[in-house]
């Protein structure tokens, strides 16, 4: 009995158990880790597989984003290059437009100076005309007579040119 009690020693028990342990070991290699070997290989290629799809999948954003940024930073450049056409075409139209505005002024300002230089020329053949008539009226009354034709005319003549004479000083004056 004493060598019952002893757990060092080996029984009958023991034995059988170390058999059983062995043969549920033997069933387990041979028919269960085979099976779940094959499952567990196909999860890493299952893994592998997602892996590489998925790394393809980044590259082609990275690529999808590049291939973007090149498209808006084109639309950039496109942008910028119709605002300065754009600024171009009005700083050009301003130009014409203030051209045209001073060529108008220069004619208006012409013809204005045209129109004030025939007026004057009227007023004052007008006014040599009535002086020239005033002289006729009063050389008449003193002399008595009527001067003849072309002395009249030398008379107008000679206060035409006095008056325009005075006429161009006033003007140079103002």
């Amino acid at each position: 009995m004493i060598a019952s009690s002893n757990f060092l020693v080996p029984n009958g028990t023991l034995i059988v158990e170390i058999v059983a342990f062995l043969i549920v070991l033997f069933v387990i290699g041979k028919y269960v880790l085979p099976p779940l070997n094959r499952t567990l290989e196909e999860r890493q290629q299952q893994i592998r597989a997602s892996l590489a799809q998925a790394e393809e999948a980044r590259a082609e954003a990275d690529e999808t984003r590049a291939q973007r940024q090149q498209i808006l930073d084109e639309a950039r450049q496109q942008a910028r290059e119709m605002v300065a056409q754009a600024n171009a075409t009005a700083e050009r139209l301003r130009t014409e437009a203030v051209d045209r505005a001073q060529q108008e002024h220069d004619r208006i300002l012409a013809a204005a100076e045209d129109e004030i230089a025939a007026a004057r020329r009227r007023a004052v053949e007008e006014v040599s005309a009535q002086l020239g008539a005033l002289a006729m009226a009063v050389a008449r009354q003193v002399v008595g007579r009527e001067v003849d034709a072309s002395a009249h005319r030398a008379l107008i003549d000679e206060a035409v040119a006095a008056l325009q004479a005075s006429s161009d000083a006033a003007a140079t004056q103002n």
